[in-house]
């Protein structure tokens, strides 16, 4: 086995990994810790979707949002088998483990209320992850997640489409329904900037790019996704805190992040500025829904049947 600094070498010059035979212990950490993040969020996108689907105005809406579960539950399970090729029991990852133990961004950890926020998430919370993983696909040296990919990443794309067509739809039916639209992204898009994790000038962890898990850092990431939801909603006429600064050419926020998130309310408080530590501890606590989802996997209460 290669020391570590040769093989971190050997992986920035484009070698693949196939199985764990080939890793080092650093790596199999890095791949892991990975793995448990993408399938926690993808498996908790579910019941996070589930009630707004089986509320969703019109047959059509509801077989399409249907569509959206069964895809994420396979991801997830894409994910999880990796795992457990890696070792990994996947009945325990699923089942046995606590609702605070579960890995998932911090957007699928809040209640949707009204279809107008299940749309919205999947135009906002599935680009985020549409983001990650098209970044994982195109660069990541583990073979066997880049093939797998390939299939996820053609699903994530109708995701896209049936959110923003429907964002499109309620935006211009009525002004209340454009309001409810507004009210989603009003607490989504500053959950979306905290998608990506901490600044890359406060992360000192970096084995996710040295070991070409992922390709690029989260501040590139970050900005991908803004390049999509900041004309997304400018098309649409929503009001979003962030603009293209044409002088830095970047997205440039319009508040300081980060800041502190009434949960209960999903109410942004920007003139409280906080610290990256508060926002961890807020993503270790999780979130209001957090119990209720991972009890409603764990039950096998999501029925997708239309």
């Amino acid at each position: 086995m290669p020391t570590e600094k040769r093989f971190k070498q050997q992986i920035q010059n484009g070698r693949m990994i196939e199985d764990e035979s080939e890793m080092t212990e650093g790596y199999k950490k890095a791949l892991k810790a990975t793995l448990k993040v993408s399938a926690d969020t993808e498996l908790m996108s579910a019941p996070a979707y589930y009630e707004q689907s089986m509320n969703a105005p019109t047959l059509d809406a509801r077989a399409s949002c249907v569509s959206v579960i069964q895809d994420e539950l396979g991801h997830g399970h894409i994910a999880y088998r990796l795992l457990e090729d890696l070792g990994e029991d996947r009945e325990e990852l699923i089942y046995e483990r606590e609702p605070h133990e579960f890995r998932n961004t911090y957007g699928f950890d809040q209640h949707l209320d009204t279809f107008a926020e299940l749309v919205s998430a999947h135009g906002m919370f599935d680009r985020a992850g549409m983001v990650l993983l098209s970044d994982i696909e195109e660069n990541t040296s583990y073979a066997p997640w880049k093939r797998a990919l390939r299939k996820v990443g053609k699903e994530e794309q109708f995701h896209l489409r049936h959110g923003e067509t429907w964002m499109r739809r309620l935006s211009n039916k009525s002004d209340k329904t454009k309001r409810l639209v507004q009210d989603a992204v009003d607490w989504m898009f500053p959950m979306g900037i905290e998608w990506f994790g901490l600044p890359d000038d406060q992360k000192h962890n970096t084995d996710q790019l040295d070991y070409r898990i992922k390709g690029k850092t989260n501040d590139e990431l970050r900005q991908e996704w803004m390049s999509h939801t900041v004309p997304l909603a400018n098309d649409l006429g929503l009001d979003v805190p962030a603009h293209y600064d044409e002088e830095a050419d970047e997205y440039v926020l319009e508040y300081d992040a980060p800041v502190a998130f009434d949960a209960e309310n999903k109410d942004w408080r920007f003139e409280e500025p906080i610290g990256w530590d508060d926002v961890l501890d807020r993503w270790r606590d999780r979130g209001p829904a957090n119990d209720k989802y991972v009890n409603m996997l764990q039950a096998g209460e999501i029925k997708v049947g239309v």
